[in-house]
């Protein structure tokens, strides 16, 4: 469906307007003032019009740039770069870069539109459940590029086009110059933070790489970490660089660290915005935890299981990866499932990661009930009441305010405000994490 191309803005249809039943009436009355100052007035928006008209095809030939940044984070300006403005605009005229599309708190139906979807422009037009977005941002005379900030309140992912419009000073007419511009980018959660945690990871196989002669210094020496006989801590390297130092044999193949995560996503089909707060707040509490276990030791290797999906990560840039990704996951339906999955996890720690929408937590609690567990659990905040026995990171729950999605040009629907699952019933772990969330006004 092509876009449509308005010419006049609402304010220059009305003046329009208003002016040609003027110089009409005066023109019945034979009022000369009411004649000069309609007469003047049209003639004005004539000339405006056709400068602005003459323009805008010599603009549509201008090949503009719209680059998102990366990574795009919850509750921060990221500010879009808008290039190749090198073409002179008119007096009384800007340019304007317009951005409009659609965003998917928590990417909520955000994989049913895109699988049913065949092109970029077929994306756009079923809009299914997302959140209408509009943004624009005037570019100053005399400049080649402009940064057009978007804002989002949570994570999730959005789809959008942008497109630049020759405008007049005056705000009567609006033409389009290039062509449009489809882009879809995933909005991380806005980062939470803790104490540190005590990881204990376990022990999986063993090293395989090999290791040549030629980078005898890189495989054989590596900087201390817990656990290491202080025995084979070369001191006179340690000396020389301030840092430890522990010789590796050749023959010696380090066992692999381990960390066993369920990142439980299960909850309703149809959820509402507190319900994807909540999944948002666990999001960035299972991201929290990577940087801060990767932090303690660089080694580990991480094993994820969400539902349906499986990840294993090896360094920082599958964990990197990792996060865009968990960006546009969404809730998914309850399933029957088994805790082993008939696969032999060790006998290490878990790291359990969900929500008060998991309606299935507690059964899958008491089947893994003989490893050692950490649950990382969000809820809503009790009413008047505090919890004992819970480790919490803050007393204070993290509020996703509805006032920020117009301010960030962002119009969620009635139906993500009505609908709100009841808590699920309190569960316990060997080590518990919960993190509050609410949604206010």
């Amino acid at each position: 469906m092509p876009r449509l191309k308005p010419v006049f803005t609402p304010a220059g249809g009305a003046f329009f307007i208003a002016a040609l039943v003027i110089f009409i009436r005066s023109m019945l009355a034979r009022n000369a003032y009411e004649i000069i100052l309609s007469s003047s007035a049209l003639l004005f928006l004539l000339i405006l019009g056709i400068t602005g008209k003459w323009k805008s095809r010599k603009l549509s030939a201008m090949a503009t740039g719209w680059k998102l940044p990366f990574p795009m984070t919850a509750n921060a300006d990221n500010l879009s770069l808008v290039s190749g403005l090198e073409e002179r605009i008119p007096l009384f005229f800007r340019l304007h870069f317009v951005v409009r599309g659609r965003f998917f708190p928590s990417s909520a139906s955000f994989e049913e539109i895109t699988n049913q979807a065949g092109s970029a422009n077929s994306n756009m037009e079923r809009k299914g459940k997302g959140c209408p977005v509009f943004a624009q941002a005037a570019v100053p005379r005399g400049e080649t590029s402009s940064q057009l900030p978007l804002v989002f309140p949570m994570s999730g992912t959005f789809q959008g086009e942008g497109y630049c419009r020759l405008r007049d000073i005056f705000g009567f007419y609006s033409f389009s110059c290039d062509a449009l511009q489809h882009r879809t980018a995933k909005i991380r959660s806005a980062p939470c933070f803790g104490k540190s945690l005590y990881i204990n990871a376990q022990s999986g196989a063993e090293d395989k790489r090999n290791k040549t002669t030629a980078d005898e210094e890189r495989y054989y020496m590596r900087e201390y970490a817990p656990g290491d006989r202080f025995r084979d801590i070369n001191w006179k390297s340690s000396e020389r660089i301030d840092s430890l130092i522990t010789r590796i044999s050749p023959d010696n193949q380090e066992k692999i660290t381990r960390i066993e995560v369920f990142f439980r996503n299960y909850g309703p089909k149809n959820p509402a915005m507190g319900e994807l707060w909540l999944l948002d707040r666990t999001k960035a509490r299972l991201a929290w935890f990577l940087r801060s276990a990767r932090d303690e030791k660089d080694t580990f290797v991480f094993h994820i299981r969400a539902a349906g999906k499986t990840w294993e990560l090896n360094d920082q840039e599958e964990i990197d990866a990792f996060l865009e990704e968990l960006a546009s996951l969404s809730f998914s339906p309850a399933i029957n499932e088994e805790g082993n999955s008939g696969e032999d996890q060790g006998d290490g720690e878990l790291y359990i990661f969900s929500t008060a929408c998991d309606a299935g937590l507690k059964g899958f609690l008491i089947s893994m009930q003989s490893r050692p567990l950490s649950l990382f659990l969000s809820q809503y905040p009790p009413a008047g009441q505090k919890r004992r026995g819970q480790e919490k990171d803050s007393s204070e729950a993290a509020c996703l305010s509805l006032r920020d999605f117009p301010a960030g040009g962002i119009t969620p629907g009635l139906g993500w405000l009505i609908k709100k699952t009841k808590p699920a019933p309190g569960v316990r772990a060997g080590r518990t994490v919960v993190d509050y969330a609410e949604v206010r006004i």
